[in-house]
């Protein structure tokens, strides 16, 4: 209801709550980086989804959003090899020289 409303700062109150009770589950930890990352909260997004791929290294949502959160950070070289790796794993990677079809 909060991310319908755009209220972020709210649902990451909320969310850091949720969290804090529950810390070995990766969903509300990936919903609290999504609400930091709507807030410009950028390092704590970050942090966030850093935990999130502790727990779950081939979480390609995490992947992508923490790689768009190194970027909006200004650290491409950064965010390059999780956007790939996201890429990866969703199946939309195709290796450089590779035939696609045909």
């Amino acid at each position: 209801m909060f991310f319908d409303a755009k209220e972020y700062v709210t649902a990451a109150g909320v969310l850091e709550g949720l969290t804090d009770e529950v810390p070995e589950q990766v969903a509300p930890r990936l919903l609290l980086a999504r609400a930091y990352y709507h807030s410009a909260q950028l390092r704590r997004a970050e942090e966030q989804l850093l935990l999130v791929l502790e727990r779950d290294p081939v979480e390609s949502y995490a992947r992508l959003m923490l790689g768009r959160t190194l970027e909006r950070q200004g650290r491409d070289a950064d965010a390059a090899p999780h956007l790939r790796m996201a890429a990866a794993l969703s199946g939309e990677f195709t290796p450089t020289g590779a035939s696609t079809g045909g």
